[in-house]
């Protein structure tokens, strides 16, 4: 009994142990990733200033700016009541200092329009508030509402939605200013006080803002719009690349050779931030001389981002479960790769004259090229179209069918009936007997393995599972004359793509002259 109790002791405190010990190995583990977790955040800060020097020097400036205004809780002689309210010039410089010129002149032309009306109607309301006498609070409160009622309808009316952040500025001012001169006694002074002390924010804001290293909003929508057109370029590349080089679904998922297009696609709001911005930017730099062509820069980046949908389309073609055959694929390869290097060649000229500012040759058509490519990529489409349709169902070699219908339509004296026979240049051209399709015996069941054998031109899930079978030979065809029409998807898109190059080459052009781009130097010799 003795020897029981003595062993129940030592496996309790033995399984105590074993606790304590995962216990604490769990607060060090727990330790360790709280550690790391800083650690990460760290390199990623760090690394984030390397990428960017411009927001080390950003948050420099705002700490000076805050570092002057801070002064102000010193002052003591004359005006005793700026340091006691020093905290209105602080605000000012938190919220007017943005990132951009642009960004800070806008916050600083709604803040300084919303104090404005709510400092003159704050001169209105306290005048009537000493008249009211004892109804002194009562008009103060009624203005309140008066004040708050009319400044939110009218933020809401859609040609207010730039100046929104203003109508909150004035609602909140003017409540601030009223209830401090009904505390104080002293409405007409503690209004000046206030007001004065939100200039010299807002003077302090801009001065450090502009003289100190300025960041136009204006020379990064430039940046950006150059970006799309070199993103836009290795994208359609890699699309075209990828395509001839059969490649599969799951490779060209997320490999930024082939999504590109993406960042094309989604700088629209980007690019709307930064306009609002630059429109507000003095000229400067490059920019002294143009007429603000900060909305031609985004109509021409609208208008590549039409060519961008169409390389979406052919990345999607790349990932597509019904895929043409590589040898379908060699005979137009030439073509396609011809036609995509002439595209890319446009957009990356295009994109390397708009970051110099320099116009287009005059004398040269930059579209030139790329429109010859594309049409003998057209030319032999046509010439070769019997390999994108199955051609056993051609009304070619039916003499007998074609002149029933013939007969027929000569006793209706109608054509409604008539079969679609024209004859292509391509299928005029070729002897059906010469091509050669897989032929299986009608009573033998094919399998998928004899489809793909060689390399899954198919999607390996065509709505049937493994070990399932082919009953009919119609259902192949199908299959065989929807992976042929793929690849004429593939080369229609890119054809569409260099039409849409036109509508590009004209926004540029426009953009060239509303913005004074300089000559090419080619034109100038």
């Amino acid at each position: 009994m003795v020897m029981n109790i003595k062993n129940f002791f030592k496996k309790d405190s033995s399984s105590y142990s074993k606790e304590k010990l995962l216990i604490h190995d769990e607060k060090r583990n727990g330790c360790c990733i709280y550690f790391n977790n800083i650690q990460d955040f760290a390199k990623k800060t760090i690394e984030m200033g390397k990428n960017d020097p411009r927001k080390i020097i950003f948050s420099l400036k705002m700490g000076f700016a805050l570092f002057f205004v801070s002064l102000l809780i010193f002052w003591k002689e004359p005006f005793p009541e700026i340091a006691q309210f020093s905290i209105w010039a602080i605000l000012t410089v938190l919220i007017m200092f943005e990132f951009t010129i642009g960004g800070t002149l806008i916050k600083g032309f709604n803040r300084g329009l919303g104090t404005l009306f709510a400092g003159m109607l704050a001169f209105i309301f306290a005048q009537l508030a000493l008249w009211a006498g004892e109804w002194e609070k009562v008009v103060w409160v009624v203005s309140i509402f008066i004040v708050a009622f009319c400044g939110t309808y009218l933020k809401l009316y859609p040609t207010m939605a730039p100046y929104e952040y203003g109508y909150r500025v004035f609602i909140l001012t003017y409540c601030i200013l009223i209830m401090a001169g009904n505390r104080t006694g002293g409405y007409n002074v503690a209004i000046l006080t206030r007001l004065a002390l939100i200039a010299l924010g807002a003077c302090i804001c801009l001065i450090i803002n502009i003289g100190i290293c300025p960041i136009w909003a204006g020379e990064d929508l430039h940046r950006l719009v150059i970006k799309n057109f070199m993103d836009l370029a290795t994208s359609l590349e890699g699309c075209i690349d990828g395509y001839l080089n059969c490649v599969e679904c799951d490779e060209s998922t997320n490999h930024s050779e082939y999504n590109g297009y993406k960042s094309v696609i989604e700088s629209t709001s980007r690019e709307q931030t930064l306009l609002g911005f630059a429109i507000w930017e003095p000229p400067h730099g490059r920019y002294k001389m143009h007429k603000n062509p900060w909305r031609d820069f985004v109509k021409l980046s609208s208008e590549l981002r039409h060519c961008a949908f169409m390389v979406m389309a052919l990345h999607g073609c790349i990932q597509s479960k019904i895929q043409a055959p590589p040898e379908k694929r060699k005979v137009f390869q030439n073509e396609l790769k011809r036609v995509g290097i002439d595209a890319t060649n446009v957009l990356r000229e295009l994109g390397t004259k708009l970051g110099k500012m320099e116009a287009l040759n005059s004398h040269e058509n930059i579209l030139k090229e790329v429109h010859e490519t594309a049409q003998n990529l057209q030319k032999k489409i046509d010439n070769k179209s019997y390999l994108l349709v199955n051609s056993k169902n051609w009304e070619i070699g039916k003499p007998n069918i074609i002149d029933n219908f013939d007969d027929s339509s000569n006793e209706n004296g109608s054509s409604e009936n008539l079969p679609l026979n024209f004859q292509s240049l391509s299928e005029t051209a070729i002897d059906i007997r010469d091509l050669h399709t897989p032929q299986y015996p009608k009573d033998q069941l094919v399998t998928k393995s004899m489809l793909f054998n060689k390399q899954n031109h198919w999607p390996s899930c065509l709505s049937l599972l493994d070990g399932e079978k082919i009953d009919t030979i119609d259902e192949i065809e199908t299959y065989l004359s929807a992976s042929a029409l793929s690849l004429a998807t593939f080369a229609s898109l890119l054809i569409e793509f260099v039409a849409r190059l036109q509508n590009v080459v004209d926004c540029f052009e426009e953009l060239s002259q509303r913005a004074e781009f300089k000559e090419p130097i080619s034109a100038k010799s």
